[in-house]
């Protein structure tokens, strides 16, 4: 990879901020759009989140996952630890015919 982008917060990230970067990233570029144990995070009858705070990172785990299903970014993770991990969207080199009419549409849809 050749950057990674820390966000401060995970909760700062929105989908329309990852779209953005996306939009703006190289091939191979990085984002840490969550870290932590997603799943556990996710679950309403754990109640780990406020439910607002667990919505909204729903939908950014769903919007990177539309990103990598569109083709145009890969997701990894990177475990440090117990429950502990990095879920990062690496950018991908984007099709000339797919770049200029895909990514428009991907962000007014997440904003």
């Amino acid at each position: 990879m050749d950057s990674i982008a820390y966000p401060p917060s995970a909760a700062t990230l929105s989908e329309a901020d990852l779209c953005r970067w996306l939009g703006a990233a190289a091939p191979g570029d990085a984002i840490v759009y969550f870290r932590g144990a997603l799943a556990r995070q996710l679950c309403p009858q754990l109640a780990c989140l406020p439910a607002e705070e667990r919505i909204a990172l729903a939908r950014l785990a769903n919007r990177a996952w539309k990103l990598a299903e569109a083709g145009l970014a890969h997701l990894l993770q990177r475990r440090h630890g117990y429950e502990d991990y990095e879920y990062l969207l690496v950018a991908r080199p984007r099709p000339r015919r797919v770049a200029p009419s895909i990514l428009p549409a991907i962000l007014a849809e997440a904003t």
